[in-house]
């Protein structure tokens, strides 16, 4: 039902499918399903079938280094350096406004611990992209993940400041740009209708003609809460 229309379609059909994946998207997302989940001890706040087409990517592109913005408890962190030593190669760097000592400590009590770096500060400040800078050597791969903050001012921040590290070939991805469709579920805000990670992302492809903006399935609603987040680098 959209106010006085309606819509009716088979049920074993990818309109049916994107259908009820938006509303069990939705309803998971208020319900805090995401919450549910951890990799190696350590929660990672993201859906399964992100982390899946996720690994995917990785394992295809075979990154030198893998930057992320958004830290939390570090298990999204955890989640790319076990697909790193799966591979035998590439390092993680970690980036977060604040790094409590807890997350620290266990982060490099871990075995994974030589393939993580640790960054604190403002993602987009010179500071703290100078340092990722200095850690990254001519010609490595890069693969980069935004997931710190959901303002569409400081995403299109830190596209402008990282797309820079992005190689040929491989992605920047723009985390949880689902907030807009979540502006009438418990907890969403009405602001998100154009305030959200995927209004940048939009804009920053509408600019950047060297990236090209793409879902990674063939259907075109998949199960996910990064909707045009994959923007693949191919000048």
């Amino acid at each position: 039902m959209d106010g006085e229309s309606e819509r009716t379609c088979d049920l074993y059909s990818p309109a049916a499918f994107e259908t009820i994946s938006l509303q069990w998207v939705r309803i998971g997302w208020s319900l805090r399903y995401y919450h549910n989940f951890q990799w190696m001890g350590h929660p990672v706040l993201q859906l399964p079938e992100d982390l899946i087409r996720l690994q995917e990517a990785v394992y295809r592109i075979r990154p030198d280094v893998i930057v992320e913005t958004g830290v939390f408890q570090g298990g999204s962190l955890m989640f790319h350096a076990t697909l790193c030593q799966a591979l035998g190669k590439g390092r993680v760097i970690g980036i977060d406004n604040q790094i409590g000592a807890g997350v620290r400590e266990a982060i490099g009590g871990h075995w994974l611990a030589p393939r993580i770096s640790l960054v604190e500060g403002d993602s987009t400040s010179r500071e703290v992209v100078g340092a990722v800078a200095r850690m990254i050597q001519p010609g490595e791969t890069v693969l980069v993940i935004l997931d710190s903050c959901h303002t569409k001012e400081h995403v299109t921040r830190e596209l402008e400041c990282y797309s820079r590290f992005v190689t040929r070939g491989s992605y920047i991805i723009v985390a949880d740009g689902v907030m807009r469709d979540l502006t009438d579920v418990p907890g969403g805000q009405v602001e998100w209708v154009s305030d959200n990670p995927l209004a940048a992302a939009n804009e920053f492809a509408a600019r950047h003609p060297e990236f090209r903006q793409q879902q990674r399935d063939d259907i075109s609603a998949n199960v996910t809460y990064w909707p045009g987040a994959w923007l693949e680098r191919v000048a």
